[in-house]
């Protein structure tokens, strides 16, 4: 907001219309239910950009700052302050009642729980972070640690608050939701696109997706976007104790919710409002796969806590997917970077629920043999979850005779080694060392965003640096010389240099993204942060015990075996030896277990009042960086207050229950440092 001078009665007359606007933007998109008309709304809307131009006034906000900004470079990085994550599904009744019955073992408890149910919306997780009423930012979902800023486009979809009103306010709260397209806004824009000869988009939630993800926020803007919110992260000073609270809140403070919400007491109650939601998503406007239940109480909601990915406390319910019936034109094996060999149907294309299909995986050799599935025969392709496509069944009475087994492989189809089978398992895996599908794979992997991000080795040039023999393994990406890329293809001086950058970048690593960077099997993103909070160094996981693994919470039998499988095999050990020799240096912040460094705050609660020389978010991340707790209010167990110019009411109350008083200065003192944080 400029702060340049302006009448009293012009700044009255903008506040109003922001706020009347503001009102009737919620009437209209959330609400569905308009007071005034659009030719009314436009009116109002043109004196307010009149003023705001003449004065150079512009609230926070106004609706005039929903138009978009000036296109990005590239979106920034967001640490979420709580882990985003998924839900784990139910596809049938019975297994609804399972999740209660889970419930009730684990609290030990056989009385009634109480569930909120709510349809499931099919588009982009999302996260709106508030600060002190303010839409501050908001993040993607990502890999549920890390997502990306798209504050820019979201501040278009004109049924979000930018500022929270009518309820009590937080100092913080991260609101979670879900950006969707009508499918009709959905059929427009692809009809749209198809005129100017741009490609359609597949459904609507890639389209949603994709308009979130616009780095010009102006063509996020000119999309018709949705919004619906149901969940939280990290909050501070507000307390709700359940679900329903939470809701009410929302709707309250003028934040669209689920279209339907109820409250039901018992599980087969909740079955029923998953039967009602079934019965009428035919009549919303947006694409629903499914419905979640989520245990009420959010007491009970911490007490049960989460597996690896997902809370024991909720759980979603997948209708039954869409359906097409097509013909295998052949199977062929596809060989993944850890050897597994998997049975990939190609199919004549099928349009299923509006995505065109053209390919299933079979998932192993006892899934053909079990339904008898040959090429050539006509099948029923199911996309899951209206999502993953996959063959539930062969229709026999259209066979001809010209149909083709598909036995299991003696020898790798890339390589031509011996294939085993694993003991136990359903798998069929290629034990060549140096097999091509697998070494350029395995670097690929090693080179991606989520792992060493060495930008400039994608699928292309990882196959021509492989099939010039330059690499045969990840570690030697660290061999790789300015020379020998300039007399390849594709390589000139610039893009040549921008290779060896991003590879010397890379050397600075951190270990949970090294860790998943090696490709362990059952090892992803989310268990190689498990690793990392519990060793301080990638050393202290070489020749690791079994049962050292499975003291981690949240760590499987099965996982903890392939742990240590990898650690204790003295070829891996010496290639990790290796990659340390050619500069490899691993940080790991992390690190939670016993024996970590103690920080300067450690213990120590904060709080802060009046104005101070850095941004007040800038000061609270500075104190919970060196352990600290930032406090949005003064109590008993406050350690200190740090005082800036203008303090408020926080200064009165702890001089009255003698809590320490200190400035920015003494604070920084305090964690070592001098200067701003």
């Amino acid at each position: 907001m400029n702060m340049k001078k302006i009448p009293g009665h012009a700044e009255l007359e903008i506040r109003k219309l922001v706020n009347d606007l503001n009102y009737h933007c919620y009437r209209y998109y959330v609400l569905d239910s308009p007071v005034i008309s659009d030719e009314e709304y436009d009116r109002l809307y043109r004196r307010l950009k009149e003023l705001e131009e003449r004065y150079d006034f512009i609230l926070p906000d106004s609706p005039t700052r929903r138009v978009g900004a000036p296109p990005l470079e590239k979106f920034a990085k967001v640490e979420h302050s709580e882990p985003m994550l998924s839900l784990d599904n139910a596809f049938s009744h019975e297994e609804i009642r399972e999740f209660d019955r889970r419930i009730k073992r684990f609290l030990k408890s056989g009385d009634r729980v109480v569930y909120t149910v709510e349809p499931k919306y099919d588009g982009l997780a999302i996260e709106l972070a508030y600060r002190n009423g303010m839409l501050y930012r908001a993040s993607t979902r990502g890999d549920g640690y890390v997502g990306e800023d798209v504050t820019l486009n979201i501040r278009t979809i004109k049924a979000l608050p930018l500022k929270i009103e009518g309820v009590e306010i937080p100092e913080e709260i991260d609101i979670r939701g879900e950006v969707y397209m009508d499918i009709a806004e959905f059929e427009a824009l692809n009809r749209e696109r198809e005129g100017k000869g741009e490609p359609a988009f597949a459904n609507p939630r890639n389209a949603a997706a994709g308009s979130v993800r616009q780095l010009d926020s102006s063509v996020t803007a000119a999309r018709k976007l949705h919004l619906a919110c149901y969940g939280i992260g990290a909050m501070k000073g507000i307390e709700f104790r359940s679900q329903w609270e939470f809701i009410e809140w929302l709707k309250n403070a003028r934040f669209p919710v689920p279209v339907i919400v109820r409250l039901a007491r018992g599980i087969e109650e909740a079955i029923d409002v998953v039967k009602e939601i079934e019965e009428t998503r035919r009549n919303f406007p947006f694409e629903t796969d499914g419905a979640v239940i989520k245990v009420n109480d959010f007491a009970m909601q911490r007490k049960l806590g989460a597996k690896t990915r997902e809370p024991r406390w909720a759980i979603a319910y997948k209708f039954a997917a869409h359906r097409g019936i097509t013909r295998i034109r052949e199977i062929a094996a596809s060989v993944g970077r850890t050897g597994v060999i998997t049975p990939v149907a190609f199919l004549e294309p099928v349009s299923i629920g509006g995505v065109t299909v053209s390919r299933s995986t079979l998932h192993n050799w006892d899934e053909i043999k079990r339904k008898d599935i040959r090429a050539g025969d006509t099948v029923v392709v199911e996309r899951a979850g209206d999502v993953i496509p996959h063959i539930i069944a062969v229709i026999k009475e259209k066979r001809t005779g010209r149909e083709k087994p598909f036995p299991p492989p003696g020898r790798c189809p890339v390589c031509g080694s011996l294939v085993e089978r694993e003991d136990g398992g359903v798998a069929y895996r290629c034990i060549g060392l140096n097999c091509p599908a697998q070494v350029q794979e395995r670097i690929r992997h090693y080179a991606s965003r989520a792992a060493m991000d060495i930008e400039g080795l994608g699928v292309k040039n990882v196959e021509l640096l492989y099939s010039r023999g330059l690499i045969r393994h990840f570690v030697d990406i660290y061999r790789l010389k300015k020379d020998d890329l300039l007399k390849l293809p594709r390589f000139a001086e610039k893009s040549a240099q921008n290779l060896i950058d991003a590879i010397e970048k890379s050397k600075q690593a951190v270990l949970s993204r090294f860790i998943y960077s090696l490709g362990i099997l059952h090892v992803g993103e989310y268990t190689a942060k498990l690793l990392a909070g519990n060793f301080r160094d990638i050393e202290d996981l070489y020749h690791v015990k079994r049962e050292d693994i499975l003291r981690i919470k949240q760590m499987g039998e099965k996982t903890a075996d392939s742990v240590v499988r990898f650690f204790n095999d003295p070829g891996n050990l010496a290639t990790l030896r290796t990659l340390k020799s050619l500069g490899l240096r691993i940080t790991n912040p992390d690190f939670e277990g016993e024996g970590a460094k103690q920080r300067p705050l450690e213990g120590l609660t904060f709080v802060i009042t009046g104005t101070l020389p850095e941004p007040r978010t800038a000061v609270e991340r500075f104190i919970e960086d060196n352990g600290g707790r930032a406090a949005g209010s003064v109590s008993r167990s406050t350690d200190y207050l740090v005082l800036g110019d203008s303090p408020g009411s926080k200064l009165r109350k702890a001089r009255e229950l003698g809590i320490k008083i200190i400035s920015h200065e003494d604070l920084m003192k305090m964690a070592g440092r001098r200067g701003s944080p």
